[in-house]
């Protein structure tokens, strides 16, 4: 079951598609490197199928004009922030990632089509699953277990930096990812939009693409 008494999405379907992508990404690594790309391909494909089950998690996204403008700004904001971070803090990371060029293991024809799925990822999938994970489910769980009473937007300190060190640790990047959950969660507070949280974080995903694709910096993404 996916959803509570009252008929809204439960704790469960805010989860599934973000334990999908962790499972998929470890069985990712065991992967022979030429065969990464299909590898990368069935997890998109199983995240997708796992936020179609729990679609009920999409009425957290609503629309309204007034959020465009800030969300777009933070978005390109975060972008910076982490590559300023990357390029000029020394800190230990959490392991290492390894970058991955299409271009030299693949046929043109087939390294685009990697590059198309492989942005798709990362500015669609992943901001819409990651976004309804953090901002709208835990930050609210953390706040009140019964989170669906609890406006989106209102969270205390405690549940920002559960969040944030959350997030965080999901990343090679932590330091990085820490600040970045940081300002998505004021954006959070500033707007009571999940969706705002998730324009931003698709911004900061497609300007991050196109910055690995013009500087070849592969193991940003």
């Amino acid at each position: 079951m996916l959803t509570g008494p009252t008929g809204r999405p439960n704790e469960i379907a805010y989860c599934v598609p973000a334990v999908v992508f962790a499972v998929a990404t470890a069985l990712e690594g065991y992967a022979p490197e030429g065969l990464y790309p299909l590898a990368y391909a069935a997890k998109a494909a199983a995240v997708a199928a796992a936020l179609y089950f729990c679609r009920a998690i999409f009425a957290d996204l609503r629309w309204s004009a007034r959020i465009l403008v800030p969300a777009v700004a933070v978005g390109l904001g975060v972008f910076a922030l982490w590559v300023g971070v990357e390029q000029y803090v020394p800190y230990p990371h959490l392991g290492e990632r390894s970058g991955y060029n299409p271009f030299e293991t693949l046929s043109p024809g087939a390294a685009f089509a990697f590059v198309a799925v492989r942005l798709a990822g990362l500015i669609v999938m992943v901001p819409i699953f990651e976004e309804l994970l953090w901002r709208s489910f835990l930050i609210r769980y953390v706040t009140s277990p019964d989170f669906q009473s609890v406006a989106h937007g209102t969270f205390t300190a405690t549940a920002l930096l559960v969040v944030s060190g959350a997030a965080a640790i999901s990343h090679t990047e932590w330091l990085s990812g820490f600040l970045a959950n940081v300002v998505y969660c004021l954006l959070l507070r500033q707007t009571r939009s999940v969706l705002a949280c998730v324009i931003a974080h698709a911004v900061t995903n497609a300007v991050l693409g196109i910055y690995v694709l013009t500087t070849g910096n592969w193991q940003l993404w």
